[in-house]
């Protein structure tokens, strides 16, 4: 098997057994860099150097019984919103371009106590604003299936680069579907955790309450090892929280029996392409022949969910990106008269529109005379909505439904409708104001040759529900079939 077909723990066992090393791998995931990123563009950043420096340390440790955990001598490539101490985080944006930070995101020293070895930087939407990842101010990232087309966002750098064997797996941050939309897209797995289960320590912000990072990889088995070795209690994060257990790869079972699967009516009205409805009702079948309980039910406030998400995400981005004026790090104008101007000429040139869009729309709904009309009113929304999951949870294990309205659209066809493109989150911006934990995997093919994603949202703190049934359904519905030709 081609090192770029091979899964995380797949990679992990082979340097266990002595049949690969560290080095060997960081040497193949750099080679598939260089023969592919060329046309993909999924890294804004590749650390050749400084990750076989990496795997050579790595590997001592692992020859001395140091290092004996699964994933040890793996290479991973993390999303370029997360800091790297002494590697580039842009943001994907002119205005830090070269901002290299001091310290690390608790994420990744995680990943690096665990010995995995970051090889890159991913690209992404700028400052994680976007659905598509041709908002990045350094370039379009095109999906491995079909380079016409977009990976999704804002994660989409990081699942381009497993869907096409850059990189075994990555790590993604969610705001409202950025790790679940492109893991649909690009025909991968993606979770993102319980809000507040891995620490946002590091991660530069866009929606603070919403934000969360988490895994993408090729299944469900290498997602549950990454996020049981990112996943901890960080007192430098105050809404880390302190949980019971933090194994994850124990729910890696096939076996539903008993399990209550609810598939909300409201996903499936207009809007929602007949093929990815069809891949979707058909994987419930699955699940349900397998013995888990599936009834459809209404989830109600389902429509209220978009308007919410973009006003408390808007305020909140507003709010954070108010740090990057040209003062302290990143870009500053060259030409200026006092500080006011230096200020206005900075932010003008080094944010691109969509993030110029979003602080705009921020900065009026928390303004005096409409703070009460909108965002009072969203957070009063995002409550009732938290409530309708809580209903849901008290009959459901787990909820069903598509992660994405579509498949992949053509580059460019999104941005030319923003409104669109925000429509477009309809199915995963609940469990971000909810602060649920979801799954996406693939789980079907179009007629044009694009993956179908599968989404399962969770009760807060039950990713084992998710993780049960993803594995359950993975291990019907087989490897192979997503394994074709890609671009």
């Amino acid at each position: 098997m081609e090192f770029r077909e091979m899964t995380a723990a797949e990679i992990g066992q082979k340097i266990k057994a002595g049949e690969m090393t560290a080095v060997d791998a960081v040497k193949a995931a750099l080679a598939e860099i260089k023969k592919q990123d060329e046309v993909l563009n999924s890294f804004v950043t590749v650390d050749e150097e400084g990750a076989l420096k990496r795997a050579e340390e790595v590997q001592k440790s692992i020859d001395s019984g140091e290092l004996t955990g699964p994933l040890a001598g793996v290479p991973i490539a993390i999303k370029d919103n997360m800091c790297t101490k002494g590697l580039k985080t842009t943001c994907s944006s002119k205005i830090l371009y070269n901002f290299e930070p001091t310290y690390s995101a608790e994420a990744v020293l995680n990943l690096e106590k665990a010995g995995m070895v970051v090889i890159g930087k991913t690209n992404m939407d700028e400052f994680a604003m976007g659905s598509t990842t041709e908002t990045s101010a350094f370039g379009v990232t095109r999906n491995p299936w079909n380079t016409e087309h977009v990976p999704g966002g804002s994660s989409g750098g990081s699942c381009a680069a497993v869907a096409s064997g850059e990189t075994p797996c990555a790590l993604g941050s969610d705001t409202g579907g950025s790790i679940r939309q492109p893991s649909s897209f690009c025909g991968i797995t993606g979770i993102k955790p319980t809000y507040g289960t891995v620490s946002r320590y590091g991660l530069i912000a866009y929606g603070s309450s919403l934000d969360q990072i988490g895994p993408v990889a090729k299944d469900v088995t290498d997602c549950a090892l990454l996020l049981e070795a990112i996943a901890s209690y960080d007192k430098k994060d105050s809404t880390s929280v302190k949980r019971e257990s933090y194994d994850f790869t124990s729910a890696l079972k096939d076996d539903v029996k008993g399990l209550r699967i609810g598939i909300p009516r409201d996903y499936f009205g207009e809007g929602l392409n007949p093929e990815v409805a069809a891949a979707v009702k058909t994987a419930a079948k699955v699940l349900e022949e397998k013995g888990a309980v599936v009834e459809e039910f209404d989830l109600s406030l389902v429509d209220y969910a978009i308007p919410a998400y973009y006003v408390i995400a808007s305020a909140e981005a507003s709010s954070n990106l108010a740090r990057f004026d040209g003062v302290k790090y990143g870009y500053r104008t060259e030409e200026y008269e006092g500080l006011h101007n230096m200020y206005k000429k900075t932010r003008s040139e080094g944010f691109g529109p969509e993030v110029k869009r979003r602080i705009m729309l921020g900065s009026f709904v928390l303004s005096s005379g409409y703070y009460d009309a909108y965002y009072l009113k969203a957070l009063r929304t995002k409550a009732l909505i938290r409530q309708a999951f809580d209903r849901a949870f008290e009959k459901y294990d787990v909820i069903l439904g598509p992660a994405a309205p579509t498949t992949a659209p053509k580059l460019g066809e999104s941005l030319s409708d923003p409104l669109q493109m925000y429509l477009g989150d309809v199915y995963t911006i609940s469990a971000n104001l909810a602060g649920l934990p979801g799954i996406c995997l693939p789980c079907g093919m179009d007629t044009k040759g694009l993956p179908i994603g599968l989404q399962l949202l969770g009760d807060c703190f039950k990713e084992e529900h998710i993780i049960r049934a993803a594995y359950a359904y993975e291990c019907s519905r087989g490897r192979a079939a997503f394994e074709g030709k890609r671009d």
